[in-house]
């Protein structure tokens, strides 16, 4: 069975952070579905309109992985929604893996308590907000249990193939890593 991925798209997200990680998650042969906060059409925060695949339901099955990109004011957005509140947190209490990357640590996952103890990373300007809640490491990618953080559009790659190891394996992440020629060092 295909491990099943939720990303979530507000108004305002960034668009390097949730198309990389959709288009990498996919080539990795997992199952993708694309949920628009509130309605189908969403548009990023540089301008690139969207049309998601469902809207966001809470009358679905959890899926294996929840997907936050980061953008503002799309965190906002997606941190106002009270459903996006109740899936990340009943996910996170059904062992599920939970993947935020740029503003969405601090701005969504904090708020909701979900990180509290656990090691994050998140945007630079942000790391404030985890003070007293979680604990700051300063690296493109932090893994602690079944959160993936991340900081930002220039790390949407290893945040995107971070969790195709986690859902796919490690082989797996290599494949897509040469397939997509991701670290290759020829020029």
């Amino acid at each position: 069975m295909k491990r099943k991925v939720l990303v979530l798209l507000a108004d305002g997200f960034e668009e390097i952070e949730a198309i990389t990680s959709i288009d990498v998650l996919r080539r990795a042969g997992l199952s993708v579905t694309v949920a628009g906060v509130g309605k189908k059409t969403v548009r990023g925060s540089r301008g690139v309109t969207v049309k998601t695949d469902i809207r966001l339901s809470l009358n679905r099955a959890l899926p294996d992985a929840v997907l936050l990109p980061g953008g503002m004011p799309g965190v906002q957005n997606l941190s106002a929604s009270r459903e996006v509140n109740k899936l990340i947190v009943k996910a996170a209490n059904n062992g599920k893996v939970i993947a935020a990357i740029c503003a969405a640590p601090s701005h969504i996952l904090v708020p909701t308590g979900v990180l509290d103890g656990k090691k994050a990373t998140c945007y630079p300007g942000c790391e404030g907000l985890l003070k007293g809640r979680a604990r700051y490491v300063d690296k493109k990618v932090v893994t602690d249990g079944d959160f993936i953080t991340s900081q930002g559009p220039g790390t949407a790659f290893d945040f995107a193939l971070t969790l195709v190891g986690r859902l796919r394996g490690s082989s797996v992440e290599k494949a897509v890593r040469k397939k997509i020629l991701y670290g290759s060092s020829k020029k």
